[in-house]
This record gives C-alpha cells, sequence and structure tokens, in this order.
C-alpha cells in the first residue's frame, strides 16, 4: 500500500524534526534528508502496528 501525506520540516536546535500529517507521526535527524528518512520508517512502523492492532482502516478514515 503506498499513502501519501504533508511533511512539515523544522529545525531545532541540531537537529531537523519531521512531522507527517495528518497521521501526527514525527521523527528527526541531523540534516532533511535523515529527518525525512526516520520519518519515513516511523511512518511504516506506525502503519504495521495499526495494520496488526485492527485499527488501522479507522486511523486512514479520520486522516483523510
Amino acid at each position: 500500500m503506498k499513502l501519501g501525506y504533508a511533511v512539515q520540516l523544522w529545525r531545532e536546535g541540531g537537529q531537523y524534526i519531521a512531522h507527517a500529517m495528518p497521521l501526527d507521526v514525527a521523527s528527526s535527524g541531523a540534516t532533511p534528508a535523515k529527518a525525512r528518512a526516520a520519518l519515513a520508517e516511523a511512518v511504516g512502523l506506525f502503519l504495521k502496528t495499526a495494520q496488526e492492532e485492527g485499527t488501522l482502516e479507522q486511523i486512514l478514515a479520520e486522516a483523510v
């Protein structure tokens, strides 16, 4: 499954924060590219866990 999402990216101190909207998942990295890569991994794990817990459909419906 492919899921598109908007990403907010900003710098806090020495780290870049990447936030996936509207899933409300965030991660960070030393560079913008590393923050986006960490976010992609976090979103994948979030969705995998939601599927295992049986809440994926509800999360996707709320994200629309």
